[in-house]
């Protein structure tokens, strides 16, 4: 019998809409704070963000893009209720208009 090895993995993609109140220093906070997340969540396995530099102006004032990356399931169900995701999000709520979540499997 021959083992196939897959190489799926969990893919948890944030954008953030900040509201005109936040200021310079909290969007730095948030963008710190968020970076911290894998040195203290050990389930994500891979972590990158950027801001949108679109020439198309589809944005619709999305600006942040967070990408955290699980093996599995059981991973990002650790992260969502972990202590410092919610922590984080406690940070960043009261300076976020709209956020948008997708998570897939990368092919």
């Amino acid at each position: 019998m021959k083992t196939i090895k897959s190489d799926k993995t969990l893919r948890h993609v944030v954008l953030f809409k900040f509201k005109k109140s936040a200021t310079d220093a909290n969007i730095k906070a948030i963008e710190e704070s968020f970076e911290g997340l894998p040195s203290k969540i050990k389930e994500i396995k891979d972590f990158e963000w950027g801001t949108n530099n679109s020439p198309e102006g589809l944005s619709k004032g999305f600006t942040h893009c967070f990408f955290v990356t699980f093996e599995n399931e059981e991973g990002r169900s650790t992260y969502l209720p972990h202590k410092a995701h919610k922590a984080f999000t406690e940070l960043a709520s009261p300076h976020i208009e709209d956020v948008l979540v997708i998570d897939y499997w990368k092919e």
